[in-house]
């Protein structure tokens, strides 16, 4: 089980206009298409704790106050192969009940079906990280699975 987690498991991806979004339970990942040749220096990209703003040749990709903090210290953009804009963002909240509904506050949501399945897997995380010794990669899930799942802290060992 040398893989992360998300590696073994898989991810769950929100489409949008310009690409897509997904999260673990630490962090944001927002991959961006561009068109094939971007060059960094066309790119502007502005992470703050709650704000977001990104354009590409003058022309704004994204803008907007987060769904949620993060730690605009620890935030990232690459752009690879001249073709995709990865941005990293990390959660200041990275519990498994801190499931991001949408990438900004009111726009970009996950669909019903794509929010149940993300938080799903952030409960799988949240399992593995509890229990290193299992593998929780390929586990359904059911039941009350929202806000991080059952809470088993209380039980003795």
């Amino acid at each position: 089980m040398s893989a992360p987690f998300e590696e073994r498991s898989g991810l769950v991806p929100c489409a949008t206009p310009w690409g897509r979004w997904y999260q673990t339970m630490e962090e944001v990942f927002i991959e961006v298409d561009v068109p094939q040749g971007t060059r960094a220096k066309s790119v502007e990209c502005s992470l703050k704790s709650r704000h977001l703003s990104l354009s590409v040749a003058g022309e704004e990709v994204l803008k907007g106050k987060l769904f949620d903090s993060t730690i605009a210290d620890e935030a990232t953009w690459t752009l690879e192969d001249q073709k995709l804009i990865r941005i990293v963002l990390t959660k200041t909240n990275r519990d498994a009940g801190n499931c991001w509904s949408s990438l900004l506050e009111n726009e970009y949501a996950a669909d019903p079906w794509v929010q149940d399945q993300m938080q799903r897997k952030l409960t799988l995380e949240r399992f593995q990280r509890e229990n290193p010794g299992f593998d929780f990669s390929g586990a359904e899930i059911s039941g009350n699975y929202s806000k991080g799942g059952p809470d088993f802290s209380s039980l003795g060992r």
